[in-house]
């Protein structure tokens, strides 16, 4: 089953010196079962060639896909053109990155702290996606931004990417319902056609659940179904639960059997 755990799921554990990228890897085969990772940038100290190479190592070893590599700290806009610089070449470090890893899907965030995008800004981000975009067709991967925070929040904006960047290759990480929406539920319908991944957060594996994975079906959604854990605390446990729950709508799908 294509089922993923966004490495960010275990920050807490990160955070704490218990978990590296490898033990991430690990846990993901032999703990959960899966045939995918889903790894957050955060967990990868270096974007050196040697040390990447050796982290492709541990994926090719467990059999493991990399459903998505998720970049902090590279989205595209910044008032200052210093700090949208250093992003830029942050990007392409981890683009590359994904290219070494095998990544089917990056998240590149397009920044702006503003309440929307300005002209400026909306065309600067364009053009860098569809830099970004070309590159990972040429490579055989897809890349884009999650409805994660700022101006990507709001459901129109993210259409207007969509259209504006107009690439096979562009799509988006779709948080379930993040959205700064009177209709947050109409918003993730309206995305489900443009998801290139999923972060599928605990309020929704404890609520509508059925209901969220139903949009993206309908909508022939061909990624991986990426669970992500958020508080930091009993993260080994709580994700099982997610996974569990995620595996159980899959597997009640493939059999045709009553939910």
């Amino acid at each position: 089953m294509r089922i993923s755990i966004a490495s960010y799921a275990f920050h807490g554990l990160v955070r704490e010196g218990k978990m590296d990228v490898f033990g991430y890897l690990e846990s993901c085969k032999y703990r959960y079962g899966l045939q995918s990772a889903d790894i957050w940038n955060g967990m990868l100290p270096t974007t050196d060639e040697d040390y990447l190479r050796k982290v492709k190592d541990a994926l090719d070893e467990r059999e493991l896909t990399l459903a998505n590599l998720c970049v902090d700290q590279a989205h595209i806009w910044e008032n200052d053109p210093d700090a949208r610089e250093r992003n830029y070449q942050n990007a392409l470090a981890h683009l590359r990155a994904a290219e070494i890893l095998g990544a089917r899907t990056i998240r590149i965030d397009a920044g702006s702290r503003d309440p929307d995008f300005t002209t400026e800004q909306f065309d600067w981000i364009v053009r860098r996606y569809q830099e970004y975009a070309q590159r990972a067709y040429d490579n055989g991967y897809m890349v884009g931004p999650e409805n994660h925070w700022g101006p990507e929040r709001i459901p129109a904006n993210m259409q207007r990417l969509i259209e504006a960047v107009d690439s096979p290759a562009f799509g988006l990480l779709l948080h379930f319902g993040n959205w700064e929406s009177d209709d947050p539920d109409q918003a993730d319908a309206q995305a489900a056609a443009w998801a290139m991944h999923t972060h599928i957060s605990w309020d929704i594996t404890a609520g509508p659940l059925v209901e969220k994975m139903q949009l993206l079906r309908d909508a022939n959604y061909q990624g991986y179904w990426g669970v992500e854990y958020h508080t930091g605390q009993n993260e080994y446990s709580q994700v099982a639960i997610q996974v569990a729950q995620v595996r159980d709508v899959l597997q009640t799908w493939r059999t045709g059997s009553p939910a």
